[in-house]
């Protein structure tokens, strides 16, 4: 049975900055928690699950030691639920700890301005972990990669994507030596576009695009060609269309 302190720990993660403080995130249902599970970069802290998902999954108790590990009832599992449709497991994770000195020679990595919704930014973490991307820099008004709705979305890329938060102007001036190619409404077309082996792709906020200050330091603008009525694309969206056509692997 859960203690009052208990659910009320889990429910705070739902913070930021509880979830900082305390160095972990929440993960739920059976799916990604067997992707985090199965991750060496990750370390469990605790995993509460229905008696369901325990008889399917009992072997995790010898296999992982030093886990606190929970069984709990369906409603128990809807009271430390941080989403809306809660499903057998909850697991509590330690935040992994990206690397900052990497090389972004000879590779493309994806730059973010302004992700702020936390769907839109899980998909395109789990969208680079597809076409093999390794560095996803966010700007510091990105959404939070730790959110619980960024990390389901995110489907286990979480633990094979390096996601960086820069100050994205001071971040590009650094590496000046890498082209930045800046998805805009206005640019050169996708098609006209040969692939690149190395660059930074730059996607802004859907609403709003791209600041302009950061559009001033891009070398290229591509665009999606538009052939109906919709004003624009979701952004996640849209970083998949461009990557299935310019990336040289």
């Amino acid at each position: 049975m859960l203690t009052k302190s208990q659910v009320k720990y889990i429910q705070s993660l739902n913070e930021k900055k509880l979830r900082q403080e305390n160095g972990v995130f929440v993960a739920e249902g059976p799916k990604i928690i067997g992707e985090l599970l199965g991750s060496s970069n990750l370390e469990p802290v605790a995993l509460y699950g229905t008696s369901a998902w325990w008889q399917k999954n009992g072997a995790i108790r010898q296999n992982i030691p030093f886990v606190a590990f929970h069984e709990i009832t369906d409603q128990e599992l809807e009271r430390i639920s941080l989403l809306s449709t809660p499903h057998q497991v909850l697991g509590i994770f330690q935040q992994p700890v990206f690397p900052v000195e990497v090389s972004y020679k000879d590779q493309v990595s994806l730059v973010l301005d302004g992700i702020q919704d936390p769907g839109n930014l899980g998909t395109m973490i789990r969208i680079a972990d597809w076409f093999g991307i390794k560095q996803v820099i966010a700007g510091r008004d990105c959404a939070d990669v730790f959110n619980p709705k960024v990390v389901q979305s995110t489907m286990g890329s979480i633990t094979r994507v390096n996601i960086l938060y820069e100050d994205i102007g001071v971040f590009l001036k650094a590496h000046a030596d890498i082209a930045v190619y800046a998805c805009t409404l206005h640019g050169k077309s996708l098609q006209s576009f040969g692939k690149i082996r190395e660059g930074f792709l730059l996607v802004g906020n859907e609403s709003r695009g791209i600041k302009e200050e950061l559009m001033q330091l891009a070398s290229h603008q591509v665009t999606i060609a538009r052939y109906g009525l919709a004003e624009s694309l979701n952004a996640a969206v849209a970083s998949g269309i461009i990557l299935s056509h310019i990336l040289d692997k």
